[in-house]
């Protein structure tokens, strides 16, 4: 699993041909205050009976508040055989802090 902070992330995005699915593993109430466009939404809890719903070959960022949830899901998914996984270090608090200074906090 590579870790990206939200500046690199950012940079990634921009200059990739192939956007990667943003995975976001926080709660509905989390996700209502604040998102990364485009992004999907299983909470951590559901990714276990949801994992038929990801394809294993595409490159997925795993997104949460702060980065610690999602990097254990990043985990989670390279057991179940997902080899292109990146974390989102410091999650969508540091995108709003570094990249959308606009971005609602909680």
């Amino acid at each position: 699993m590579r870790e990206l902070n939200a500046q690199e992330l950012k940079n990634y995005l921009d200059n990739t041909d192939t956007q990667p699915l943003l995975l976001d593993v926080r709660q509905p109430w989390e996700n209502d205050v604040c998102k990364l466009e485009n992004s999907t939404l299983i909470p951590m809890s559901q990714i276990p009976t949801k994992l038929d719903l990801l394809d294993q070959n595409r490159e997925t960022v795993v997104i949460c508040h702060h980065g610690i949830r999602s990097r254990s899901v990043g985990r989670y998914l390279e057991q179940a055989g997902f080899s292109n996984i990146i974390n989102l270090s410091g999650g969508v608090d540091q995108w709003a802090k570094m990249v959308d200074k606009k971005m609602p906090t909680y």
